[in-house]
């Protein structure tokens, strides 16, 4: 670890705890106009992003939280209609988790808002200063993950 003044890493926290507070709310809110919870929300958002349908243990894996938790989590997802339950055309003893179309539209608009926020604030930065933020938050997402979900 490197030598960091104290008053460098206590702003850096406060910045980092500002965003999390910020991204947790703006969550609660996405998921609210759906219906659902902000777990929710986010575990449809990690199926959403996946390559195809997944299994509860992969959603698990993805989001740290217990598969028994997830039971849950996919149950409220599919009485709300986001998802379904299908078999495995590979494996018929595994279960998958589809993403169905769904009233996915409101996600919609919270999400443009989001998205122009994000294109306002990098346009602030020119090519090189866009490569060190992106080399930081791949960094800050692979060891956060690996130090605190995955544990």
């Amino acid at each position: 670890m490197f030598n960091m003044e104290p008053e460098v890493l206590e702003r850096f926290t406060w910045y980092m705890r500002e965003q999390s507070a910020l991204t947790v709310m703006f969550h609660a809110r996405v998921a609210e106009q759906m219906g659902l919870s902000a777990t929710d929300e986010k575990c449809l958002d990690l199926a959403m992003r996946a390559d195809g349908p997944l299994t509860a243990g992969r959603i698990a894996d993805l989001s740290g939280l217990s598969t028994g938790a997830v039971t849950g989590v996919i149950d409220r997802l599919e009485r709300a209609g986001y998802v379904r339950r299908v078999r495995d055309p590979h494996d018929r003893r595994k279960v998958l988790v589809e993403v169905t179309p769904g009233d996915l539209d409101k996600l919609g608009k919270p999400f443009e808002k989001a998205r122009d926020s994000l294109i306002e604030v990098l346009g602030h930065f020119d090519d090189d200063e866009l490569q060190v933020i992106e080399r930081y938050l791949k960094l800050q997402t692979e060891t956060f993950r690996k130090r605190v979900i995955d544990t």
